[in-house]
């Protein structure tokens, strides 16, 4: 299949587009030699003006030379720069998210912790470079990139200027308007409190939703330089004095006047943030939520072992043989407030095509592509509320279409539909797709219509929803469950996290259940790759009664019929394969953190993670287990 980019820049393996700009392409590729994805941002030669090129690949030499000298968490990092007679580019670190300004483009919302964790984390990274003699003078929305695990990147030093730097000239106005101080206006050398002024329009922006100085060009210079703007409280009431003066000291028009570091800045800023929340909270004192979490008696850990003397059906028993009751479940109705959901099906056989629109036209809206290029077409114009892939497909996996849709429409609801159960592929499906159910073929019709039934309700209630970021904190209060019988995987990730929130450990779910009592728990690392079904069951119900807690799950297994199990029945978040790798692990459990933090933050988002109904032996196990626990619980009590 012919492609519009080349196959390799230099040795690194071009693997599809990022973004395409007036000067070249991003582009996402792969380093072979050290087997790491990369992104490579180029000027194309023949795009620019002779009379403007050489000036435009100096620049672009200039800012791999400022980040190259960086190493900071908070700053992409840039490994390489090269030259061809086609291409200038910069090898650059791979983010994965998106940035700050397309969020705000998004209507997302930040509360005020996390509006002050985005300009902490900022003033960090700007802080170090100051140190290293880098000042960025670009700084702004679409500069700034949040990660997937809810962490800030700042990326484009393309007008950076270096200590030793004699590129630009005192005069020479360099900057974005909205975003540029006094002195860039004027034209007079900026310094590191020039992006401290950028990041206090920033500040402003994210505090009060909107910019300090808005109009023309020339009407937001004429503002920059002679005009204050309203304070921060009077479009958002939550914000305190100390909040309000600390932003227009940042945006004050001398710079002696300002912030003099970004330390400075920060410690000013957050306190302004506390002080905002504490009056929020004296407000509304009175609501305040006084609910303890009541610790588990000793004597129910001990009775929970009860569980491995159950009776316990083969895998394959009838429903009939596990005890259940003859006749088959009705399927529940699923609100959808009188309204239609869209549904994407996509597969390369028309006859499978034609089957699903005969089952769904008549309830649905129903739209079906045969490739996944196609199906992002009818993504982009149709924006489907429900979509349902098959895996293997010319042009474009069914994973790696899932991974597309979730990235640009993250709350439309993802099935795959398929009889090629290849196990990377499945683990990919929720690692890459975050699928929320997994439909083998031959499919049974009640069955796939309960579960796109459920899937419509869910998505039509997220539809309006505005897709907001989270910040993770420093630290969490919420911790990590390591359930496994060594202690390896729990010391691992105690040092891979447990700086930012508690990290426990579980030898079996027995220990898991009263750990579960006593901590708040955000994700479960569980290693459950030669469990029995005793302990298989007892996860699943530990996922039905706690739907808010992200489950990583470490196998060995070979078994993909037990990783579908797992999706459907414990809306597994992410799976590990063993040998361990430690990388992989520690952005897992990153992104299940904040994945928990957007629960707290839109409650709604649980839906997508409800795990499906039991069948034959699990719901006759799983109701002998909540039976057994309650009576042990009632017990206790008296």
């Amino acid at each position: 299949m012919a492609t519009d980019h080349p196959q390799k820049i230099g040795k690194y393996e071009i693997q599809g587009v990022l973004g395409r700009g007036g000067m070249g392409v991003v582009y996402k590729a792969f380093d072979p030699a050290i087997h790491r994805q990369v992104a490579i941002k180029t000027i194309t030669k023949s795009a620019m003006d002779p009379s403007e090129l050489q000036y435009a690949i100096a620049r672009f030499r200039h800012e791999a030379q400022a980040v190259g000298r960086l190493t900071h968490p908070r700053i992409a990092a840039i490994y390489d720069y090269g030259e061809d007679e086609n291409l200038a580019y910069i090898v650059m670190e791979l983010v994965h998210g998106r940035s700050l300004y397309d969020h705000l483009q998004n209507n997302a919302k930040f509360d005020l912790p996390e509006i002050g964790e985005i300009i902490r984390q900022l003033l960090d990274g700007l802080g170090y470079a100051h140190a290293q003699g880098v000042v960025h003078r670009d700084i702004k929305p679409s500069n700034l990139l949040i990660n997937d695990d809810g962490r800030i990147k700042i990326s484009d030093f393309g007008i950076a200027h270096i200590d030793t730097s004699s590129l630009t000239q005192v005069g020479e106005i360099m900057g974005s308007p909205g975003y540029m101080s006094p002195e860039q206006f004027t034209g007079d050398e900026p310094d590191s409190r020039t992006d401290l002024y950028a990041v206090g329009v920033i500040a402003y922006e994210l505090l009060a939703g909107r910019k300090p100085f808005t109009g023309s060009n020339v009407e937001i210079m004429r503002q920059v330089i002679g005009e204050r703007p309203p304070n921060p409280s009077e479009f958002n009431p939550l914000i305190s004095a100390q909040l309000d003066w600390a932003t227009h000291k940042a945006l004050a028009k001398k710079r002696e006047e300002r912030f003099q570091s970004a330390r400075e800045f920060a410690l000013a800023f957050v306190q302004g943030i506390a002080a905002s929340v504490r009056a929020a909270k004296n407000d509304h004192a009175g609501n305040s939520d006084h609910t303890t979490t009541q610790r588990l008696d000793p004597k129910l850990v001990s009775a929970a072992r009860v569980i491995a003397g159950l009776n316990v059906p083969t895998r394959n028993a009838s429903p009939a043989a596990a005890g259940a009751a003859p006749g088959a479940a009705v399927a529940p109705t699923f609100d959808t407030g009188g309204k239609k959901a869209k549904l994407l099906f996509v597969d390369d056989e028309e006859r499978i095509l034609t089957a699903l629109r005969s089952v769904f036209r008549n309830h649905y809206n129903v739209f079906t592509a045969s490739s996944g290029p196609e199906a992002m077409e009818f993504m982009k114009r149709f924006k489907p509320h429900v979509v349902i892939s098959d895996q293997r497909m010319p042009e474009m996996t069914g994973v790696e279409f899932l991974r597309q849709v979730k990235d640009i429409a993250p709350h439309t609801v993802r099935i795959l539909l398929t009889g090629y159960s290849d196990l990377a592929s499945i683990v990919g499906s929720i690692n890459d797709g975050e699928v929320f159910r997994f439909v083998s073929k031959p499919w049974d019709n009640n069955e796939i219509q309960k579960t796109i039934g459920e899937a419509a309700a869910i998505a039509l209630e997220l539809a309006d929803m505005a897709t907001s970021p989270v910040i993770l904190p420093e630290k969490l209060d919420c911790g990590v469950l390591v359930i496994e019988s060594g202690q390896s995987v729990y010391r691992a990730t105690n040092e891979l996290i447990g700086g930012v929130c508690p990290v426990l450990h579980a030898p079996d779910i027995d220990r898991a259940l009263a750990v579960l009592q006593e901590h708040e728990i955000a994700v479960i690392v569980a290693d459950i790759g030669h469990s029995d079904q005793t302990s298989l069951t007892a996860f699943k119900l530990l996922k039905q009664d706690h739907p808010e807690i992200l489950a990583i799950v470490m196998t060995e297994a070979s078994d993909s019929e037990l990783v579908i199990d797992l999706i459907n029945q414990a809306q597994v978040f992410r799976f590990l394969t063993k040998p361990l790798n430690l990388k992989m692990l520690q952005q897992h459990v990153q992104a299940a953190l904040a994945r928990y933090q957007s629960f707290r933050k839109s409650p709604k988002l649980l839906k997508q993670h409800r795990v499906a109904a039991a069948r034959g032996g699990d719901s006759s196990l799983l109701e002998a287990l909540r039976g057994r626990i309650h009576s042990i619980k009632s017990w206790l009590g008296r």
